[in-house]
């Protein structure tokens, strides 16, 4: 008998024929279509009526010349109440949407750096969205949504890219190393300078008591012991003081000329060396003001 009765699955729709002319669109279920002759007079025609994923990939290039693949997942659906536009307008559904996204694609990714396209995603997927609802709707097919998945440079662009990120990430981490030595430096400067303050502190005021102290066990009673005999037992004081710290040094010998007796030409090889220097300065001062 041929075509007398159909079965629909859930998820399909049929349009029946009958002698090639379109009769109706069957939901799922039994239906009976009537009295058919070796299966001439009548003919179906399926659809699916699940969510399809189509997935294009396209190849375009950027406005600062980098040639890219962009990856682009559309889900879309038949429109119930327009399947038969979905099953007898487009002979390949598939590809006519991949015709309308890489036009959409190729004109909008051009207009962008290679940059500006990853950040640019959402627009492109919704530029992409909105040419296909607009076109396939009179098709029968309802657009749910669209996603950029993927861009894709050329291997050799990725890898620059990274190597430019990682110039760009050791540039700021030398600059941040190098700003930590300064602080470090100015810290210790600060540090040393504090020291070297409070040593002259110390020293100063180890003078003075050296000073006041000599005053008292050489002076005579009621009398202040003059100022050039406490000046040259304070050189002398130096003298020993910079023997004893030479002698804490490396070297374990040191030759010098010295004499138990001769304290006096010690004191006034001092006094001409720091009289000579004082003549020196001020010469360089006399110089320079004028």
């Amino acid at each position: 008998m041929g075509n007398c009765a159909i079965c629909v699955d859930a998820d399909q729709l049929k349009a029946v024929e009958y002698f090639g002319e379109f009769l109706a669109i069957k939901e799922p279920g039994m239906h009976f279509l009537g009295f058919d002759l070796f299966g001439i007079c009548y003919n179906t025609r399926t659809v699916s009526t699940r969510i399809i994923e189509n997935r294009i990939r396209c190849e375009t290039k950027t406005a600062d010349d980098v040639f890219v693949f962009v990856d682009v997942a559309v889900q879309v659906e038949v429109i119930i109440k327009k399947a038969k536009e979905a099953i007898y307008k487009l002979d390949n559904p598939a590809k006519q949407i991949e015709s309308y996204v890489s036009n959409v694609i190729r004109a909008k990714v051009p207009k962008l750096k290679l940059d500006e396209v990853f950040f640019s995603k959402d627009e492109l997927a919704q530029a992409v969205k909105s040419e296909l609802v607009y076109n396939m709707e009179e098709f029968g097919y309802c657009i749910h949504s669209v996603l950029v998945t993927d861009i894709d440079p050329d291997q050799n662009v990725k890898k620059a890219m990274n190597e430019i990120n990682v110039a760009k990430r050791l540039r700021i981490a030398a600059a941040d190393k190098a700003e930590a030595e300064k602080i470090m430096q100015v810290k210790a400067s600060e540090a040393d300078a504090e020291s070297k303050f409070l040593q002259g502190q110390g020293i100063a005021r180890q003078r003075a008591a050296i000073v006041s102290g000599l005053k008292e066990s050489f002076g005579e009673e009621g009398k202040t012991m003059d100022a050039e005999k406490v000046r040259e037992l304070l050189l002398i004081t130096q003298y020993f003081d910079t023997l004893e710290k030479m002698s804490n040094g490396n070297s374990t010998t040191i030759f010098m000329p010295h004499t138990v007796g001769g304290m006096n030409e010690v004191a006034e090889q001092m006094q001409k060396g720091i009289l000579a220097g004082n003549a020196a300065n001020q010469k360089y001062f006399d110089a320079e003001s004028k």
